[in-house]
């Protein structure tokens, strides 16, 4: 039923928004100028469609292109410069790959060069050792330095034979250069080595010009010194050292080491003598093993050193 009391029609009117009335108002208070701006935006489309410039293209294309031309250069030239970086990163990428395999196939190369480097050094240190050898009158067994002793001015070596090659005591030890020293102990697969150079070996030489004698003693300072010769015997820089074979030791007649530097004493000179052998760069030698009876008289013969 129809209730006037009802809170539906005793609530308060909302106020319309003043808005859209003064908008409708001005839309129909003008409405002849937007019927006349609408009749010239057709009519002039009309024209642009019929109308049309050189080479027959209609004006409507020409404002079109016109108009989007600005917007197809911009994205033209963000899809040619996306394009160009795109290459850009992939040669990068592609050149970094390559730089990658390239370093690779250089360590690999330099690795290749040394190794074949170390074998070329190997075989001729060999090549040379195997020539001494055929060439020395006595017989020798060839070993390789593993070790040395510790210390700044090493005086002493150890090599990989020892009393399963037969090896003893007292035997010369030497390479292609000269002598280096001798074994002083023996185990069964190694050998101690001392060398010329400590205080505590000594060995007997000879000067090769005057064959004056003497004992080669070393310095400990990868040096040796010349005892027991007087002082009016001549000596000068440069003349070669060797075995003199009076010490049962070294065979007569190997290269020990030169003169370097000679002065006067009180009674005998002060010859100090450089080794032939470097000795800190000892890699193989030769161990000279003790001739027996009948190749101690070959040796003894005229004809030998």
């Amino acid at each position: 039923m129809f209730d006037p009391n009802s809170p539906e029609f005793t609530r308060p009117i909302q106020p319309l928004p003043r808005e859209g009335p003064r908008v409708q108002a001005f839309i129909v208070g003008h409405r002849a100028f937007f019927i006349l701006v609408a009749v010239l935006l057709a009519q002039l489309l009309l024209l642009s469609i019929q109308i049309t410039r050189t080479h027959n293209v209609r004006l409507i294309r020409v404002w079109a292109v016109a108009v989007l031309d600005p917007f197809e250069r911009s994205l033209r030239g963000i899809l040619d410069a996306s394009t160009q970086a795109w290459r850009t990163y992939r040669g990068l990428w592609q050149a970094q790959q390559e730089n990658q395999e390239l370093h690779l196939q250089l360590v690999a190369a330099q690795s290749q060069v040394q190794r074949l480097s170390e074998e070329a050094g190997e075989s001729q240190r060999l090549r040379v050792l195997l020539d001494l050898k055929n060439r020395l009158p006595y017989q020798t067994v060839a070993a390789e330095v593993i070790a040395t002793s510790p210390g700044e001015s090493s005086s002493a070596i150890y090599i990989d034979r020892g009393s399963d090659a037969s090896l003893t005591a007292d035997l010369a030890v030497i390479t292609p250069s000269g002598v280096i020293g001798k074994i002083l102990a023996v185990f069964p697969r190694t050998a101690q080595v001392l060398l010329i150079t400590d205080p505590s070996s000594g060995v007997g030489v000879a000067l090769e010009r005057s064959r004056v004698q003497g004992v080669l003693k070393g310095t400990a300072q990868n040096l040796c010194q010349l005892h027991y010769v007087m002082n009016e015997e001549p000596v000068s820089p440069g003349e070669a050292v060797v075995t003199s074979g009076l010490d049962q030791v070294y065979p007569k007649g190997l290269l020990v080491g030169t003169v370097v530097q000679t002065s006067e004493g009180n009674i005998y000179k002060n010859i100090v003598v450089k080794p032939a052998a470097e000795l800190n760069r000892l890699e193989g030698v030769l161990v000279v093993l003790k001739p027996n009876t009948s190749q101690q008289q070959a040796l003894n013969l005229p004809g030998h050193p």
